[in-house]
């Protein structure tokens, strides 16, 4: 079964794969689970074919979040290679070539592999397979890695899998599709211990994640009869806490639950940032339903994402982003109410 898509953009990828000698595989700032399952299987998949394979993390991403820890990420480096320029670089499951450093090292004549399935994708690739209608970045891998006659171990089947139960929010977001569930399927027979996977998904939960919850739920603020519910986090409480700066993951989704919530937001300070500092503030939206578009909020303001999931830096002080986010919130809103829009 192939992935949606267009079939010359995946004819073009699985040629280029077959063709060349040397990679570098890169993804977003701030790393996911589908960004580092799927980082994680394209490289596997590469060096079961002979490919010489590198992943490129930036250092100053580490430490990597604690979920995701158990990956053995061999062939990882934190610094671009020196040979950089001589491969062909694949980016995955990233939407926007500016927000990964290793735009630093894209210049003319670089053959960049765009591999990813973020709707508002800028298609910044020498080839862009991009399918929109995958539930993930690790649903598109794997749609190659059949493709490429690879038979996946089962390290290769626990990241593919832990990119596509992240993605899918446990197989209970709108992107779930019957793929999905056809490829969870395959990726279980492969191996997967699901219950393992589970476990070291979402337990084991360090007590500062704990207390930098409570600290998010204390500061709650909800606007426009709740619409948007919105928390934040200083940098004092994750240095109080003890808390890594990743240990925010999660914290938005207890906001989204919230009855008569639109939109929610968690506005957190960089703690390796300076007060004052461009960017110092990174934002997560998440939209409760289809009235709302996040990715054009966050596009607006330097990021991008899903629908119901996206995210942008700023310098924006706290209280101007509350408006800036109370006024597109509306805008859209009113737009979905309006009868020429039904």
């Amino acid at each position: 079964m192939e992935t949606n898509g267009s079939r010359s953009s995946r004819a073009l990828v699985l040629e280029e794969i077959r063709r060349s000698a040397r990679f570098v595989l890169v993804t977003h700032e701030n790393a996911d689970g589908d960004a580092l399952g799927s980082l994680q299987a394209m490289h596997q998949i590469l060096t079961s074919l002979g490919k010489d394979s590198r992943m490129y993390i930036s250092a100053e991403e580490f430490p990597l979040p604690y979920e995701y820890r158990f990956f053995s990420f061999d062939g990882l480096a934190d610094v671009s290679p020196e040979d950089m320029a001589e491969r062909t670089t694949v980016f995955l499951d990233c939407g926007n070539i500016d927000r990964n450093p290793a735009a630093v090292s894209a210049g003319p004549g670089r053959h960049i592999l765009n591999i990813d399935h973020h709707h508002d994708n800028t298609r910044f690739g020498t080839i862009n397979h991009v399918v929109p209608e995958a539930s993930c970045t690790a649903e598109i891998v794997w749609d190659l890695m059949r493709e490429l006659g690879v038979a996946p171990t089962q390290a290769v089947a626990e990241a593919l899998y832990v990119g596509l139960v992240t993605d899918t929010g446990r197989f209970m977001y709108e992107n779930t599709s019957t793929c999905a569930h056809i490829m969870a399927a395959e990726l279980i027979e492969a191996g997967v211990d699901v219950h393992q996977i589970y476990r070291r998904l979402y337990e084991g939960l360090p007590y500062p994640k704990l207390t930098l919850l409570a600290r998010a739920l204390e500061a709650v603020k909800r606007y426009d009869d709740g619409r948007l519910t919105i928390t934040r986090l200083a940098r004092e409480d994750f240095l109080e806490t003890g808390a890594e700066e990743n240990y925010s993951e999660g914290v938005i989704d207890h906001l989204r639950a919230v009855s008569g919530t639109a939109v929610a937001a968690l506005v957190r300070e960089r703690v390796g940032a300076s007060a004052n500092a461009r960017g110092a503030h990174k934002v997560s939206l998440r939209a409760a339903d289809n009235r709302v578009d996040v990715s054009r909020i966050a596009r607006e303001l330097g990021g991008g994402g899903h629908r119901q999931a996206a995210g942008f830096s700023t310098d924006l002080s706290f209280a101007e982003l509350v408006t800036t986010l109370r006024d597109a919130v509306a805008a859209q809103l009113a737009s979905a109410q309006s009868p020429t829009t039904r």
